[in-house]
């Protein structure tokens, strides 16, 4: 298949957001094979013209936790009413609230409402999500929700990467004994849902509600004795020092950093991690610690942005949304907000098969009717979707 008559936003090369004018696309085998100017495009038998519309990557959402039961719209209420994160935590509520909801799920009813978010994100244009567990807190549940993870790609054209996140909270039969929890839980767990091909990285929350960078850490080492990345939610709520823990364990990502320093984005810079920003749980927490994202830059940090959907601090299912926020709320340029669901979304997930528009690389590719990239981002609430391509098909 050959696309032509459009414009491509490459993300590559030196030119902002790499676009590249009255383009054309070659398509084999589900691979791009060719990209370029349309005066210089190869020949082939089957050509799609797509009107002057603008072509990018297929969009990567790198942070959600779609796998969940019930909802937390009562602890909206009490945010609006004054209470805070912590102390709807303290009280029972947070993520324990949904640990007793997602534990009482079926396996049909975890995968149904996952498959109903996700259908809200693969109608933006998301051609890979990443989704994690961590509201089982448990041995069966946790594996439950690694293995409805995996399913939704039986059910929808969609690649689906997994985290372990057992290292979520400390679950109420374990209350103060968070180190036996780990022990007991959370070690034998991973170990086990990597003997089953359940878990593509682990995760892990530090941060004063959840666990300490001693216990991240052993966390952390255990995932490198079964050859598996690791990535972390660090310094969301206040600076625990995570961030420069999974800086020294090579991390893919660091995710939510409003607390993170110039030095915790220098160590990053050198372990090579990304830093995922999530400015829904930002928006929906009325922070106002900001992330500190001219660091980032200074250090040359890769920044993406994702959702974190989730029923708690991010019930957000729009991939477009986030980037408005990353740059109305974090002051990140269009240009590095559609990198951020692009080609560092892919990065964050260790996928360097996609995420740019380049030869060699997967044909997930999203079709605009819109005619200038910045509009992704520029919009609210507005969806200017055309095409998805996933592996080269339409």
């Amino acid at each position: 298949m050959l696309l032509t008559n459009c414009h491509v936003a490459t993300l590559t090369g030196e030119e902002p957001y790499g676009l590249i004018a009255d383009a054309a696309i070659k398509i084999e085998g589900g691979l791009i094979t060719w990209v370029g100017a349309s005066s210089q495009a190869p020949r082939s038998s089957e050509v799609t013209d797509l009107g002057g519309r603008l072509v990018t990557p297929g969009l990567i959402d790198c942070h959600t936790h779609l796998v969940f039961g019930g909802d937390r719209a009562d602890e909206f209420e009490m945010r609006l009413n004054g209470a805070s994160y912590e102390e709807i935590a303290r009280a029972g509520g947070g993520i324990l609230s949904t640990l007793t909801a997602t534990r009482a799920a079926t396996d049909a009813e975890l995968l149904q409402g996952a498959l109903v978010r996700l259908d809200a994100l693969i109608a933006e244009g998301v051609t890979t999500v990443e989704v994690k567990s961590g509201y089982g807190l448990e041995a069966e549940t946790e594996l439950r929700m690694l293995r409805v993870a995996r399913a939704l790609e039986e059910h929808r054209d969609v690649t689906v990467r997994t985290s372990y996140l057992a290292a979520h909270a400390v679950p109420p039969e374990y209350v103060h004994r968070a180190d036996a929890y780990l022990d007991e839980v959370v070690l034998p767990v991973m170990a086990r849902g990597a003997q089953e091909g359940l878990i593509d990285a682990v995760d892990g929350f530090c941060e004063g509600i959840a666990f300490g960078p001693d216990q991240i850490e052993r966390v952390f080492k255990a995932a490198k004795t079964l050859n598996l990345p690791v990535k972390l939610h660090a310094e969301q709520l206040s600076h625990q020092g995570g961030t420069a823990l999974a800086a020294r364990y090579g991390a893919l990502s660091v995710d939510h950093l409003e607390y993170a320093t110039a030095a915790d984005a220098s160590a990053m810079a050198q372990a090579g991690s990304v830093a995922v920003l999530l400015p829904g749980a930002f928006y929906t927490l009325g922070e106002t610690q900001l992330p500190p994202v001219q660091a980032f830059r200074d250090h040359g940090v890769p920044m993406a942005l994702a959702t974190d959907c989730n029923p708690g601090s991010a019930p957000l299912t729009s991939l477009l949304l986030a980037m408005n926020m990353g740059c109305t709320l974090f002051r990140m340029t269009p240009e590095e907000a559609l990198a951020g669901v692009t080609r560092y979304a892919a990065k964050a997930l260790g996928r360097l098969d996609r995420g740019v528009i380049a030869a060699g690389n997967r044909a997930d590719l999203a079709v605009w009717d819109v005619q200038k990239p910045a509009e992704l981002a520029y919009r609210i609430g507005f969806n200017p979707l055309f095409k998805r391509i996933k592996g080269g098909v339409l």
